[in-house]
């Protein structure tokens, strides 16, 4: 029993504190993300007043460089998820992730002078802005594998995770007042100091082990190294064969497909659709466009909280509760998915993708942290395996929407709508088959090995004790 969990004075509680950070790590990163999409608009629009121009667009580029320029972010970002792992794993996942956020707030710095010189050197930054992000996901496993207990490891894991949703619905309409008031290089300029400001704070307070860290008692310590084991060591050896083999592993590859599917087709085409089926323009309403992701960030904490109360009164078992939370969140998704292809009125869509986008929250505290169930000393790595196949929704998803959707009518958005409900569906039905939270046997060391060989001789041995006695 930790000692500290009767206080509620969290930061006393070292690893609360590190999951806090964490939160506002994500949020930053999102915040970074998300600013080129809003300041687009500034840079390629002249400025109006009553009704004349006196002031050109500085930049004068067709939709084919606007979407290469919003594009080329993830060709970077895809390519070091399972780098971002490994080097979480070897080198400190704490460290990895901060020097992941904190180049990506360089990169954004220097957007407004570099763009200014070319647009071909602003697609090269994306990439490498991308290359830099790419690691902060995976390796934030690895600070899991170190700081979170399994008691709580939904609830800390989901609140990190919420940052992203949080940082996307502020910086949004931020990044709209700072082009407007400011001019629009005050969006890279502010989101980069906030990223370098939240940089210097996660440097000073947060280390890799709980071991390391000077403010942590001697109470959590031991807290910590009961419910994770030693966390000192860095020399694992990843079995990437057993990864390949492993249909838990192939689960949680699945489950992080279809969710971002759903994410990023509604993320990149919600405006266009509304725009095209009800003649709505939903980006003029600023609530309502960060309406589902407000309400995912706040149920995450609920489902977070729900999902380890569920495992540790043992309710149900873990892989219940991960079954239960994921495949629930997808049905429930595939219905108001379904929903809002049918609904003629704009409320009743936004209604139905509020309640599609939010319960996805409860899919978030089961394969997010699946990977710390299953393999925790490789964690790190498997959400970079995870993400490298769940960052290509990002890529393939708007394509394939610009593909089907060619005349802007309903019928056409419908389809877009059941590809998103099919693929939910399927995510589903696969997790439900083929998840698990049981330690896999690939994944256990060689101390807890020979822990289960020394406990099946010891049984072996007293049952032919047993057996000779009665003889």
């Amino acid at each position: 029993m930790d000692p500290q969990r009767s206080r509620w004075k969290f930061w006393e509680r070292r690893r609360h504190v590190v999951a806090l950070l964490a939160f506002f790590g994500f949020f930053n990163v999102y915040a970074m993300r998300v600013n080129l999409s809003v300041a687009i608009v500034a840079m390629t629009s002249p400025i109006v007043e009553n009704g004349t121009v006196i002031q050109e667009a500085e930049f004068d580029w067709n939709s084919q460089t606007k979407g290469l320029v919003l594009s080329c972010f993830f060709y970077g970002y895809i390519c070091t998820q399972l780098l971002g792992g490994y080097l979480g794993t070897k080198f400190g996942g704490a460290k990895v992730y901060g020097i992941g956020v904190g180049c990506t707030a360089l990169f954004t710095l220097i957007t407004p002078p570099v763009v200014r010189v070319s647009v071909y050197l602003l697609v090269v930054l994306r990439i490498i802005e991308g290359i830099f992000e790419g690691v902060t996901y995976p390796c934030i496993h690895a600070v899991w594998a170190k700081w979170a207990p399994p008691s709580e490891r939904s609830s800390m894991a989901s609140l990190a995770f919420s940052g992203s949703y949080v940082g996307t619905v502020v910086a949004l309409p931020l990044s709209g007042y700072l082009a407007e008031t400011f001019g629009w290089p005050s969006v890279f300029y502010v989101t980069g100091i906030v990223a370098l400001v939240w940089l210097g704070i996660w440097w000073y307070f947060v280390y890799d082990i709980p071991d390391d860290d000077p403010r942590i008692t001697d109470g959590e310590i031991k807290f910590l190294k009961e419910a994770l084991g030693d966390a000192s060591s860095k020399d694992i050896v990843h079995p990437w064969g057993e990864f390949v083999k492993s249909m838990p592993v192939w689960s949680i590859v699945m489950a992080h497909f279809c969710e971002n599917w759903g994410f990023y087709t509604l993320l990149t085409q919600l405006p266009t659709y509304m725009k095209d089926t009800h003649n709505y323009d939903l980006q003029k309403a600023g609530f309502l466009s960060a309406a589902p992701y407000l309400v995912m960030s706040i149920i995450m904490q609920f489902a977070g909280h729900l999902s380890d109360w569920l495992c540790n009164t043992r309710v149900m078992s873990t892989t219940n509760v991960r079954k239960v939370f994921n495949c629930g969140a997808f049905i429930s998704q595939t219905i108001f998915m379904l929903l809002a292809a049918y609904l003629g009125t704009p409320t009743g869509v936004i209604i139905c993708l509020v309640f599609a986008v939010g319960l996805g929250a409860f899919a978030w505290p089961a394969f997010s942290v699946n990977h710390l169930d299953i393999a925790p000393q490789h964690a790190s790595v498997l959400m970079g395996f995870s993400n490298t196949f769940a960052t290509l929704p990002g890529i393939v998803s708007p394509l394939l929407s610009g593909y089907i959707v060619t005349d802007k009518t309903a019928e056409e958005w419908k389809a877009v709508f059941y590809i998103s409900g099919a693929i939910y569906l399927i995510g589903a039905l696969f997790y439900g088959t083929f998840a698990s939270a049981e330690r896999q046997p690939w994944a256990m060391n060689k101390t807890e090995d020979n822990k289960k060989k020394d406990a099946t001789l010891h049984a072996y041995s007293n049952s032919v004790m047993t057996t000779d006695e009665t003889v």
